[in-house]
């Protein structure tokens, strides 16, 4: 007994250790103090790791002007982002059918055919870039690995100090504990860094000499096109359509700020 009560003691200094080791980390343009346990280097090398992934398994566009155009929009937001030692690369992936675009840790963008009929122009494309690429740069990948570690820590201390119940007790308190971190924690805070991707993307674009009220008028088109439900915004990874365009309309006027045609 005794025993068990000083693992579940060193599991709890170990984590209020860790807590205090990160977060020495702020975020672009927000200024939000940020949890990163992960090497920024680690996360750098997981990102070239899957974008060589994705590239080897996905059909790259041979369309010449795609493809100048992607890099062109994607040079300019990567020259504002106070990333140079970040090696970018544009590519884009010809997949009609997928509305989606991602940039990974180190500067690695890739932009599917399939966004394209909603971005409209340049501007519409360069929100979708720009959101991506304060993903990247704003570290969110090693924020939620950070997360998920600190997450699997407090469980193998719940499970240290439940160690005396009975098996059904204890499958219950970890479904319990797995359904409260994914509702609770996990998806908030998912949500929590699309809004920040939104505001930090929505600078950058700006700054690179795209309109900020652009991003506007592509969320309507996204909107038009939609053709299944959503699940409910606390059930999801990002929030509600209508809830992020309220906040990007809070968020313009700061943009337009940096905005010059």
């Amino acid at each position: 007994m005794k025993s068990r009560y000083l693992l579940a003691a060193y599991f709890i200094s170990f984590m209020t250790g860790m807590f205090f080791l990160a977060g020495c980390a702020t975020a672009p343009v927000t200024g939000r103090s940020q949890l990163l346990i992960v090497p920024e280097q680690q996360e750098i090398a997981l990102g070239l790791e899957a974008y060589q992934q994705v590239l080897a398994q996905e059909p790259v566009s041979k369309d010449p002007q795609i493809n100048a155009m992607v890099k062109r929009i994607g040079s300019r937001i990567a020259a504002v982002s106070d990333k140079p030692d970040y090696n970018w690369e544009f590519a884009v992936i010809d997949n009609d059918e997928t509305a989606n675009a991602f940039a990974l840790p180190g500067g690695k963008v890739a932009v599917y055919t399939g966004l394209l009929p909603y971005t409209k122009n340049e501007a519409g494309l360069a929100f979708v870039i720009a959101h991506e690429i304060g993903h990247a740069i704003a570290r969110h990948g090693g924020e939620r690995m950070s997360q998920q570690l600190l997450l699997q820590l407090g469980q193998q201390g719940l499970n240290i100090a439940i160690a005396n119940r009975s098996p059904e007790a204890i499958q219950a308190i970890n479904m319990g504990y797995g359904a409260v971190s994914t509702v609770g924690v996990v998806l908030p805070f998912s949500r929590r860094q699309e809004y920040e991707a939104d505001r930090i993307g929505l600078v950058l674009m700006a700054q690179a000499g795209y309109d900020p009220r652009e991003s506007l008028n592509f969320f309507k088109q996204m909107m038009s096109g939609a053709n299944k439900p959503s699940p409910p915004e606390f059930l999801s990874t990002h929030p509600a359509d209508e809830s992020r365009i309220r906040s990007i309309e809070e968020m313009i006027p700061e943009a337009m700020r940096y905005y010059r045609k």
